[in-house]
């Protein structure tokens, strides 16, 4: 049998893309397309809701979910430490909740976030900088900010050197770790990560040319979503990556 799946933001870029994935596979069956036009309680009856809204939106769209006992999968940016933190404590109230945010469903950026929390450890010059189309409303985006703190987590404390930090060209400390943000035309998403050591430079990035590299994590996060139980924040805990 089926699961049912109810996408909020349905008609944007990524939106599309989450409903022409659920609508592919056997295994899930899209009931509702949701807008900014939709009631709050257009979609209830779906087992599983991807939000993939508007960062403005998406907290109260995915605390009525919560109460309603769906299954959450979030692909909205804008989910700071504080946000997550509130969620967390609304699923630890609500028996039999499970929520997946995910700041990024390119396997190869999960991969890139991992292997950059991996040199954080031995680079103590980090600066981060991401680049998307003009469309994005919000930055750093949640990605930077994702690999940011896994950066500093790796770090176990040991302060990035950020020389001139107060400087508002020097881009904006996350998790102490500057990041600069890019938003132009021609661009899908891309990430730099930049260490700095004694004669070298190493930097790892990723480019994103088409949304049909989210195809694959969307198609991960939805089969995990079911059994998901708690909260799980980034794509690598769904696939095991750095596990």
């Amino acid at each position: 049998m089926s699961v049912s799946v109810a996408v909020a933001g349905a008609t944007g870029r990524l939106g599309r893309l989450v409903c022409e994935v659920v609508e592919e596979h056997p295994g899930f069956e899209l009931v509702a397309r949701l807008t900014s036009a939709s009631g709050p309680e257009e979609g209830a009856g779906a087992g599983i809701l991807v939000d993939v809204s508007h960062p403005d939106a998406s907290p109260g769209i995915v605390e009525r979910a919560i109460g309603r006992g769906q299954k959450v999968i979030v692909g909205t940016s804008g989910w700071s430490a504080d946000r997550l933190a509130r969620i967390e404590q609304r699923i630890a109230a609500t028996p039999g909740a499970g929520v997946i945010v995910v700041p990024n469903f390119s396997l190869g950026s999960v991969l890139g976030t991992a292997l950059a929390a991996l040199a954080a450890r031995y680079f103590d010059a980090i600066e981060v900088i991401e680049a998307h189309h003009p469309g994005k409303v919000d930055s750093p985006s949640g990605t930077a900010v994702r690999t940011a703190e896994l950066m500093a987590e790796a770090r176990a404390g040991r302060p990035v050197e950020a020389p001139f930090a107060e400087q508002p060209a020097r881009g904006e400390l996350v998790a102490g770790i500057p990041v600069h943000s890019l938003r132009l035309a021609g661009v899908v998403a891309k990430q730099e990560v930049r260490f700095g050591g004694a004669g070298e430079v190493l930097t790892i990035t990723h480019d994103t040319h088409s949304n049909e590299a989210y195809r694959a994590g969307i198609r991960a996060a939805l089969e995990a979503a079911e059994a998901q139980r708690g909260l799980t924040v980034g794509l690598d805990r769904v696939l095991g990556i750095g596990a």
